[in-house]
């Protein structure tokens, strides 16, 4: 039987210092610093006056000395496809070709990613989902027939769930937010990049606070 489950997000942190706003803007700091040789200013505090200083100076190639910030996604297919263009960007994503669905611990069933605006008991919902078990159907008979997870997968529709680590650099992620938060993007991207951006500048103000007052504020 199909499952279905829903689209979300979590920031991944292996040390207390990952997203730790004194310790990231204290880096970037240290950066910016560094050209004119004036470390000696560096107190406690300053990081935050210097960064709010450097984005009104359009100065961005300061804060991608912040460090890499990893989000882990759990979406469609539809969203990886359009994640993975973002060029600079580090990605490890779930294989179809080596995950075999039929196996326990995947529940021997696909699970799927209802796309955002589509309603319940609605014809369009129930064509939707008779179309997500006659893809399982499809692959678990051609693994019982045999065929390797990565042929089967050809049966996969585009709303199988998948999960995906991004990893990139503060000035990368206002990138991906104005392209990824804006009316036209697709529903499913900005379903979770818009939460993700509300959350992406709790932590670090002045960074993201365009894209905020662009897509955030009512």
């Amino acid at each position: 039987m199909v499952k279905i489950i829903p689209a979300s997000f979590e920031r991944i942190e292996l040390t207390e210092t990952d997203w730790d706003k004194e310790m990231v803007f204290r880096r970037i700091e240290m950066a910016a610093r560094t050209c004119y040789k004036s470390e000696d200013l560096i107190k406690l505090g300053s990081g935050d006056r210097l960064v709010k200083a450097l984005i009104g100076r359009n100065h961005w190639a300061m804060i991608e000395f912040g460090g890499h910030f990893t989000v882990k996604f759990i979406c469609d297919r539809g969203f990886s496809h359009e994640i993975v263009r973002h060029r600079l960007c580090s990605f490890a994503q779930e294989s179809t070709r080596y995950c075999d669905y039929t196996k326990d611990k995947f529940g021997q069933e696909i699970s799927v990613i209802e796309p955002p605006g589509l309603e319940k008991d609605t014809d369009a919902y129930t064509t939707w989902m008779n179309q997500m078990e006659q893809s399982e159907t499809a692959y678990l008979t051609m693994r019982k027939q045999g065929y390797k997870p990565q042929i089967a997968r050809a049966q996969l529709p585009i709303s199988v769930k998948t999960e995906i680590m991004v990893s990139a650099n503060l000035r990368e992620w206002d990138h991906i937010f104005h392209l990824r938060c804006a009316p036209d993007a697709h529903p499913s991207m900005r379903q979770l990049m818009i939460p993700l951006l509300e959350e992406f500048h709790s932590i670090f103000p002045y960074v993201f606070d365009t894209a905020h007052q662009k897509y955030c504020r009512k």
